[in-house]
Order: structure tokens, then sequence, then C-alpha cells
């Protein structure tokens, strides 16, 4: 972090300026006010009007000036004082006489081309026995005038630097500090009695800072007043988040204990994510307050979508799918016996009260299995999801039992896996696709009247795409029956059916116009490149 270089004070002449500081409740120095720091800085600026100070007072050359050690603090020292240093060197090796009157009158240079010095004092004032002179990278130095045995208790670098032979040292000068506003609050706190106390006014990346200093000169109470503090405090937005966590990881890799600080982001129960999803579709699948259920289904459906595009969440995937696929299984079961219960001839006999619930349960499944199955068609695994439902002969039997206004709600189910499969987000088997148009074709093309008008969700146009590349999939003896069939029903209720001509054409096109033959020495190609030029 910086170069230490270990040096002898020698006492030199300097001039004070008071400037704001911060006092402990104990009545001690514990850091300066960053304003301090910041002016500093400012007046290194040649655009910035900074007022000389003004000339020290006349001596002559047998007068010495008095040691700034040996001073004497005022008779009653409210708090210790915090000084700048304007025309010394933070170390000066001059004599301690001080120059003649006509030197000091002599040219000068000008203030802003000078490095600006702060000099702080810790403690009570005049008992500090060492000083630690900071040099900032940004063109000023800080000296601190410190108490060897507070250092040594509370750092294990100065302890170390302090021990055997260099023990009587009296000062230690520190190059290149990166932070020197941060090292000096960090010596600060070793005075402070309650640091937790102090860091309550601090914001999180500021005690990050002090967390790295901390750990540069192994001041071990300080980086735990931090943790107990990162522990506690709020963490603002997810780039505050990354950056606590960063250095929090980087202190465990080098063994100190951070783990309350983690459990934020981590949880040692194993199969938490799996049970807690679970539990999280279960209460959204459930719920019947329609805003608050709308809302949840987006946004699960959003932090879903998230965490496919993570790398590290591909081992996880397979748990997810085989939670999601269990509702399905507990919504399908459900839908079916909800049918069966509608089915029943004294049902339409019931008084409005007791059909009611039953009506809005029916809708509810559906609409949570058109959920689940956009799920998983953004993950890419909505295959097992097209044969569950093709499977459905009993689900289509009842179907046609029930009033079209209690039952289209099933049908937008079957839309959205023709679109799926027609914009190649699902890959079902042949059969599988076969199976599908055979269970569910004629059920939506009889819901289709009450689709365009009573869902709201509904597109004509892509759902009437997707069944006809759908049919295109499969072998032209399986177009042919299907699309003669929908002719059949077209040509009856004309609007209330779905328009499949496209899909006609092309396999008109295909039987008609250029079949392709075994006998011309080709082969049966995929229909893709045919269905793209459509």
């Amino acid at each position: 972090m910086a170069e230490i270089r270990l040096t002898r004070v020698e006492q030199g002449q300097t001039k004070i300026r008071n400037v704001p500081i911060a006092v402990t409740p104990e009545g001690f120095w514990c850091c300066p006010s960053p304003v301090v720091f910041q002016k500093t800085v400012k007046t290194q600026n040649p655009l910035n009007k900074t007022k000389p100070s003004s000339p020290p007072p006349k001596t002559t050359v047998q007068k010495k000036q008095a040691p700034f050690n040996e001073r004497k603090p005022p008779p009653v020292p409210l708090r210790p004082g915090v000084v700048s240093d304007d025309q010394r060197n933070c170390v000066s090796d001059t004599p301690t006489v001080s120059a003649p009157i006509a030197n000091e009158r002599g040219p000068r240079p000008k203030i802003e081309s000078l490095p600006r010095k702060v000099a702080i004092e810790f403690g009570e004032p005049g008992t500090s026995d060492m000083k630690v002179v900071l040099l900032g990278k940004q063109g000023f130095c800080v000296k601190l005038s410190v108490h060897k045995k507070v250092l040594v208790e509370n750092s294990s670098y100065f302890a170390d630097k302090l021990s055997g032979e260099e023990s009587d040292l009296s000062c230690l000068e520190i190059d290149d500090c990166d932070d020197v506003e941060i090292y000096v609050e960090t010596v600060g706190l070793m005075y402070c009695k309650e640091m937790k106390q102090r860091l309550i006014k601090q914001s999180v990346s500021r005690v990050l800072r002090i967390i790295k200093i901390a750990e540069f000169i192994g001041f071990a109470s300080c980086i735990q007043s931090c943790l107990e503090y990162l522990e506690a405090v709020p963490w603002v937005g997810e780039e505050e988040e990354e950056k606590v966590v960063s250095s929090v990881l980087r202190l465990q890799n080098e063994g100190v204990g951070v783990t309350p600080v983690l459990k934020r982001v981590s949880s040692e129960v194993v199969n938490l994510p799996k049970d807690t999803l679970s539990h999280i579709m279960e209460l959204v699948l459930t719920s019947n307050e329609e805003r608050g259920r709308r809302e949840m289904k987006s946004v699960v459906l959003k932090l879903l979508r998230e965490n496919n595009s993570l790398p590290s969440y591909a081992g996880s995937a397979d748990i997810c799918n085989e939670t999601i696929y269990s509702s399905c299984r507990s919504c399908t079961d459900s839908l079916l016996s909800l049918f069966r219960e509608a089915a029943e001839p004294e049902f339409a006999n019931k008084p409005m009260d007791s059909r009611e619930p039953v009506v809005k349960r029916i809708a509810l499944e559906a609409d949570n299995l058109s959920w689940l199955l956009e799920i998983l068609a953004d993950r890419q695994a909505a295959d097992e999801f097209a044969l569950m439902w093709a499977s459905q002969q009993e689900l289509t039997a009842l179907h046609a039992k029930l009033p079209i206004v209690s039952r289209y709600h099933v049908s937008c189910i079957t839309a959205r896996l023709f679109v799926g499969i027609g914009r190649g987000e699902l890959l079902p088997s042949k059969d599988t696709r076969h199976l599908l148009l055979q269970t569910w074709l004629e059920p939506l093309i009889n819901d289709y009247s009450w689709l365009q008008h009573g869902c709201r969700s509904f597109d004509r146009k892509v759902v009437e795409e997707g069944i006809g590349r759908t049919i295109l999939t499969l072998p032209l003896e399986n177009q042919q029956s299907i699309l003669l069939a929908w002719l059949g029903s077209f040509l009856k209720a004309g609007d209330n059916c779905p328009n499949l001509q496209r899909a006609f054409e092309v396999w008109w096109r295909r039987t008609f116009i250029r079949p392709y033959s075994e006998t011309q020495g080709n082969t049966l190609q995929s229909d893709s490149s045919m269905t793209s030029k459509q």
C-alpha cells in the first residue's frame, strides 16, 4: 500500500493555523473533519486565490524558536488543535535557530506551488511521544502526533515496526499514501472507546475505505467494529452490495470471521432454493387477489429469466424445472377434477352461487398453466409440457360438455403451445406434435369466437401462424388430413374459425405443384426453408 521510511525528527520552525476538528465524547480528538482535507486539496489549484500567511514575528539571531512539542498547551484545553503548516517541510532538517530578518524578507515561491501540510495531535495535548508523517499522492502531507503505546496496542503493523532495535524511533514517514484522510481517521479510531458509535455516522463506502486501511495496519478491533456496522446497516443498491461482499470476501480469505455479514447473501441450508421456489410457486398459484397475483407473476417470471442468463445457475436448472413441472401436474389434476364436477348433469341446475366458484377456479387453474408454460418456454424446457397436454384426452372429452363461457380459458393453453412450436421455442417430437393437433385443434376451433372477444391477450394472427406452422412440420399425409378437416370447419364458421389459408397454400404446392420425388433423385427435405419464405 505504501513505502515506509524510518527517520529521526528534528525540531523546526512552524506556523500554526487552527482548523475545524471533531472531538470524541471523552474529550479526545478522533478524526478530522473531511473539510480539512478537501480545502487543503483545493488550495493547490492555481485558479483558487489563496491568501498568504502573515509573516512570522521578527526575532534576533540569538533567540531560538521553542520546539513544537515543548509549547505549553492552553490553561484549559477544551479540545486539541489541528494546524496547517504552510512554510516548512513535514520533517525539517534545518537548525532550530531562526534565519535573519533579511533572509525572511527575500523572494519566496508562490503559495500555490508549495505542498500543503496539516499537523494533528491525538490524545491529551502535549503528551505525544512519536510522530507519524503521511505523504499523500495529492501533494500534501499530514504529521500526526501520536503515542507509541496506543499504536503498539492496536496495530500489529506498528507493533512490528516499533519492536526491538527500533523501539526508540521518534518518527515514521509513510510515502505515497493512497487515502491519507482515511488513514488519519483510522489512526484516530485507536483513541475512541466506542468505535461503533463513531461509525454510525459514516456511510458504507467510507467504512469500506476504513476497513482497507485497518486491514493494512493490522487494526483488528477496528475491522471487527466495521464488520458489525456492515452487518447492521442497510446496503443501498446492487453496486454497493457487490462492493461490501467483495471486501468481506477478501477478509475471509485472510482468516477474518465474516459469516454474520455474508449470511445476508448466502445460506447454509442445502435444500433452501428448491423448497423456497416451491413455496413461492404455491403462494402465487393459489392466490385469488387479481392485482397482487398479476404483479407477482410478472416479478417471478422476470427473476427466473435473469437466472437463466447466469452461467452459475446452470447447475440448479434441473431442480427448478422439476419444481415447475410438479406445479404443472398439480394444476392439471385440479383442472381435470373441476371439469368432471362441471360436466355433471345436475351441475347446470345448481344455483349461481354454487356454480360461480367452480367456473372461477377453472379460469384460475387455466391461467396458472398458461403462466407455467410461459416460464418453461423461456427456459427452453417446455417439450415435456407439450406431451403432458397432448395426452389429456379425458379433459378434451369433458371440454365439449361444458358451456363455452366456462371452458374457453383452457384453449388459451393450446394456442400458446402452437405459437411456441411455430416460433421454434418448443421442439417436441413428431408424434407429440401430431397428437397435440389431434387432441386439441378441434376444441380450439370450437372456442375460437370466444377467444377473440373474451381474451384480451389473444392475438389472432400470431395464433393462426403458429397453428399453420405446426401443421406443416408433420409428414405430408398428416398435413392433408388435418387441413382438409379444417377446411370443412372454416367453410361453415368463417371468421369464427382460425384462418389457415397460408398453411393450406404451402401444402397445396407441396402436393400438386412441386412434389419432391425419390424417383428424381431427391430425398424428402425439411419444411423449415419453405415456411420461412411464406
